[in-house]
């Protein structure tokens, strides 16, 4: 599910390539060449990871021996797909334009807290308050990003990193009356989706054994809908500029392209996932902590992408499944009792070996390893 296709569209032809040849080495290549196509396209993306979102929780928390061997459970199967849409949103801006921001928990925080105190204050409605949220996220994006991309490097994330640290510091006293202070935001209501399903039931039939519960349907469908926003982004003219900024910022400029209203463009769209991540995760866990504008959460989503994969669709999806894994399995005790309150040295230990042996990230030696059994295959 690599997105490295240099431009993967819906029109590609179908090519009519003959399958079935001489040998089975030329059979072999020929599956492989239509598979290639057909891989690269908008809506087989979208299918797969349908299908990814809707076998996760199943195989996380309750399939035979798999479920087992990963300790996982449904709430957990939930968190790792908001901070997978937080992932993927950020890898907008540093897998595609190289910006490293530092302060991107400041556009977290914003859409959990526009969320709780809308649900606290004034509407119950999921799709409601998310949207709100998700707006709120909008508008202090494009003051962040007109503040913060005046310099670039490492200006822009000390930037990003000061304005978020200044949020978190207003948060925690002047707008304590607001925010709840050191005690988080509580009293957060979400009320039933659409007026009608209440978010912690089970779904009915074989939707409720692979779902479960209509939270995770809800957020499951925000992800569908972010990786479905974020391909088109890719694919359009305007996702190319990104690329070409990234690859060579002058260049680009120097083409004719105002690099610094793309940047901007890009830094709203990534604060846009931000704030809707956040949004949900208020949405799931019914509680805004203050930590949610931390430093602490811009580090956790800066790590989560590059463990997984930066540059690359589905790397930071498992990047926050690792992550989350080991904060909430591992740190529990699991694989060996002893091992819990170190849970912070195996991450590290993880992340580590990932950035020393494999710098392309865990999906980027998925990818590397289809590539050699193919090969290994058709010269068979």
């Amino acid at each position: 599910m690599s997105d490295q296709n240099p431009n993967p569209t819906e029109t590609e032809a179908d090519g009519g390539e003959t399958v079935s040849g001489g040998t089975g080495t030329t059979s072999l290549a020929g599956i492989r060449a239509r598979w290639e196509r057909v891989r690269g396209r908008e809506s087989t993306v979208i299918a797969l990871t349908i299908v990814g979102v809707a076998l996760f929780p199943y195989l996380l928390a309750r399939a035979p021996v798999i479920s087992d061997l990963l300790q996982g459970y449904q709430e957990l199967a939930s968190l790792i797909l908001v901070w997978g849409i937080f992932a993927i949103g950020f890898d907008l801006l540093l897998g595609r334009t190289g910006l490293l921001s530092f302060g991107h928990a400041a556009l977290w925080g914003a859409g959990a807290y526009a969320a709780g105190w809308l649900s606290a204050n004034v509407v119950e409605s999921p799709l409601v308050i998310v949207g709100v949220a998700v707006l709120f996220a909008v508008v202090l994006s494009v003051v962040l990003g007109v503040l913060s991309l005046r310099r670039g490097g490492i200006y822009f994330a000390i930037l990003t990193l000061a304005f978020a640290q200044m949020l978190y510091y207003m948060a925690s006293a002047p707008l304590a009356f607001i925010t709840g202070g050191d005690n988080g935001l509580t009293g957060v209501e979400i009320g039933p989706l659409l007026g009608s399903f209440d978010l912690g039931t089970e779904l009915p039939s074989i939707a409720g054994t692979l779902l479960g519960t209509w939270r995770y349907a809800f957020i499951a469908a925000a992800l569908v809908v972010s990786v479905a926003t974020i391909l088109r982004i890719l694919n359009s003219p305007y996702g190319i500029v990104f690329r070409a900024i990234h690859e060579n910022e002058q260049r680009a400029s120097f083409v004719g392209f105002n690099v610094w209203r793309y940047k901007l463009a890009a830094f709203v769209l990534s604060g846009t996932f931000a704030g809707l991540a956040g949004a949900l995760f208020t949405v799931h866990g019914e509680y805004v902590p203050l930590s949610s504008l931390y430093w602490t959460t811009s580090g956790e989503v800066v790590i989560m992408t590059v463990l997984g994969g930066v540059g690359t669709l589905i790397g930071p999806l498992i990047g926050a499944g690792i992550y989350l894994w080991v904060e909430y399995i591992v740190s529990g005790g699991y694989p060996f009792d002893w091992i819990g309150p170190y849970w912070h040295l195996v991450l590290g230990l993880v992340f580590v070996t990932v950035v020393v042996l494999f710098p392309q990230g865990v999906w980027g030696v998925v990818e590397d390893g289809r590539s050699w059994i193919t090969a290994r295959l058709e010269e068979r």
